[in-house]
C-alpha cells in the first residue's frame, strides 16, 4: 500500500463524499444513539471518524475505550451495548458464545507492534530480530499490553529462550493502562505496544515497529450484538467505518485500512 498516495487522496476528498459512506442516515431532531465498547488501540482512530459520521448521519454515539479483556468480560456479562470493536479473534469468541450476531463482524484496520523508549534516552537499535533480542537482554525493565501484542511476546521470549532470565524485569501494565504512560514516567525502559496506541503520547520516542520478521499484525473487527435496537443505525456505522472514507484517519492513526 503506497501511504503517500493515500495521505494525498485523503486530503481531497470532500465533505460529499463523506456523506455519500453513511447511507441511511437520520434527520438530526431524532437520532438513535449507538453504544460501542472498544479496545484501547482503536481509541484514536474511533474517536476521529466517529465524531465524522456523528456529523454526517445525525446518529449519536457514545463509545467507552477499555482494556480489550475487560471489554470482552463486560459484553460475556451481559451489560447492553450495540457493536463492540475488538482483536478479531475476541469478536469471533464473543459469536460462539451468542452475544455477538453471527455474520456480523466486519474487519476494520490492521495494526502492527512498535517499540519505545522514554525521551531522552540514548539510542536503541531494533532494526533486525538479533538486535531486539538483545535490547530486551539489556533493559533493566519492560514492559507490554494484556492485549494481543502481549499474548504474541510472550510467545516470542519464550520462543527466543530468554523468558527466565527476563522475568523478573517486566512491569505490567494493568488494562487500559497505555504502555506508552509507563515509559514516560520512567517506570519502563523499553515497551512495547500497539503502534496506535503509542503516538500522540509525550515523554516518549518510538524506535520504529518490529522488524518484519518478527512482526505481528492484529486485525481489529466490529461485531454487532445480538441485542441491538439500533440495527439500521448500526449498519450505517459500520459501512461508513469500513469505507474509503475512513481511509486517511486510519493510516495517519498508525493503522492499515483492510
Amino acid at each position: 500500500m503506497n501511504y503517500s498516495n493515500l495521505m494525498i487522496s485523503g486530503l481531497c476528498m470532500s465533505m460529499a463524499s463523506l456523506a455519500a459512506a453513511v447511507p441511511g442516515a437520520v434527520a438530526a431532531d431524532s437520532p438513535a444513539t449507538i453504544r460501542i465498547i472498544s479496545s484501547m488501540a482503536t481509541r484514536q482512530v474511533l474517536a476521529e471518524l466517529i465524531e465524522q459520521f456523528e456529523k454526517q448521519s445525525g446518529y449519536k454515539v457514545e463509545i467507552e475505550s477499555v482494556g480489550g479483556v475487560d471489554a470482552a468480560k463486560r459484553v460475556e456479562a451481559g451489560e447492553a451495548f450495540d457493536v463492540v470493536i475488538l482483536a478479531s479473534n475476541a469478536i469471533d469468541k464473543l459469536i460462539d458464545s451468542g452475544k455477538v450476531a453471527s455474520g456480523s463482524r466486519v474487519d476494520l484496520v490492521k495494526s502492527g507492534i512498535a517499540i519505545a523508549v522514554r525521551e531522552g534516552s540514548g539510542a536503541v537499535d531494533v532494526s533486525s530480530e538479533q538486535a531486539v533480542k538483545q535490547a530486551v537482554l539489556a533493559a533493566k525493565t519492560l514492559s507490554y499490553s494484556t492485549g494481543p501484542s502481549g499474548v504474541y511476546l510472550t510467545g516470542l521470549f519464550e520462543r527466543w529462550g530468554i523468558t527466565d532470565q527476563i522475568s523478573h524485569r517486566i512491569v505490567k501494565a494493568p488494562p487500559g493502562v497505555p504502555v506508552g504512560s509507563l515509559i514516560a514516567k520512567g517506570e519502563v525502559e523499553l515497551g512495547f505496544q500497539q503502534l496506535s496506541e503509542l503516538l500522540h503520547l509525550n515523554g516518549i520516542v518510538i524506535l520504529g515497529p518490529l522488524p518484519a520478521e518478527i512482526q505481528m499484525m492484529t486485525v481489529f473487527s466490529a461485531g454487532v450484538t445480538v441485542n441491538t435496537a439500533h440495527k439500521d443505525a448500526v449498519e450505517a456505522l459500520l459501512n461508513f467505518l469500513a469505507s474509503p472514507a475512513a481511509t486517511q484517519v486510519k493510516v495517519n492513526q498508525g493503522m492499515e485500512p483492510i
